[in-house]
């Protein structure tokens, strides 16, 4: 990249794209470059990394407002991962230096991560090969599906500059394909952050509604767990909820345990 050249910044997120998170991630984002926004026209919560094929793929131009200014975004007919590549591969003159998802309403922590979009669209990015931040905000469960505007984001925000800032310096470290970050929900600048691994509890609880027949609509829906006891202190939860801290996690797109491949093997040929 030539030393007077912007970064380009491709934001998405998974609330769709007249989320007020995006557009405070976005305002925050076009200090360090420039920033192409292409999200979901939809809510897209939940869709993980998935490439439906009943997604239509229509770009759609839209006009809202960021920081009292008008920008031109994308509202894509998909999921974060297909806003993804889309923004790639058609909409950005080149390949982007970072991409962004978030900032999301609720964090997106423990053994659920796999199912978030923001985390998702992250992925994607990182498996074409392009710097990949996610960002979430603690939120009520209430918030997580709205586009509320009782909604501080300004902290997480802060972090969204921190961390992209950060990227876009050009480090790469092996196995780090994604960060992923958590902010509380009443963080400020000051509030401190660290390096956590991704924790095995399951945060959010699925819960099945209760229906005389089967036949009818009943969707699959969560409550948020929380058995501190449980924790393990260097993971993302516990930064989060018990510490109050911002939690940075690296993520690999190598799913891979991390064990020794060989002595599975034998143990496998022994059973």
């Amino acid at each position: 990249m030539a030393a007077q050249e912007r970064p380009q910044i491709l934001l998405t997120n998974d609330d769709g794209i007249r989320s007020p998170g995006l557009w405070a991630a976005a305002e925050a984002l076009s200090r360090l470059g420039y920033v192409t926004v292409a999200a979901p026209r939809e809510q897209c919560s939940g869709s993980g990394r998935s490439m439906p094929a009943s997604s239509d793929g229509v770009l759609r131009e839209e006009e809202v407002d960021v920081g009292g200014k008008p920008w031109k975004v994308y509202a894509v007919g998909g999921t974060p991962a297909q806003a993804v590549q889309h923004g790639i591969l058609e909409l950005l003159p080149r390949a982007p230096d970072l991409v962004v998802a978030g900032i999301n309403y609720g964090e997106n922590v423990g053994l659920g991560v796999t199912i978030s979009g923001t985390v998702g669209a992250a992925l994607e990015a990182a498996a074409l090969g392009v710097p990949a931040l996610a960002i979430s905000l603690e939120t009520a469960p209430e918030y997580h599906l709205s586009h509320s505007e009782h909604v501080d984001f300004s902290g997480a925000a802060h972090f969204t500059t921190l961390f992209a800032r950060k990227l876009l310096r050009g480090e790469r470290f092996a196995d780090v394909d994604v960060l992923k970050v958590e902010v509380p929900a009443d963080a400020g600048p000051d509030t401190q952050w660290r390096v956590t691994r991704l924790s095995r509890v399951q945060y959010y609880m699925p819960v099945a509604q209760h229906r005389r027949e089967l036949h009818r609509p009943g969707r699959i829906g969560y409550q948020v767990t929380l058995n501190v006891d449980a924790l393990e202190p260097d993971s993302d939860v516990y930064a989060l909820r018990v510490e109050h801290k911002v939690a940075v996690t690296p993520l690999s797109l190598d799913l891979t345990s991390r064990i020794d491949l060989g002595e599975l093997e034998r143990r496998l040929k022994d059973l």
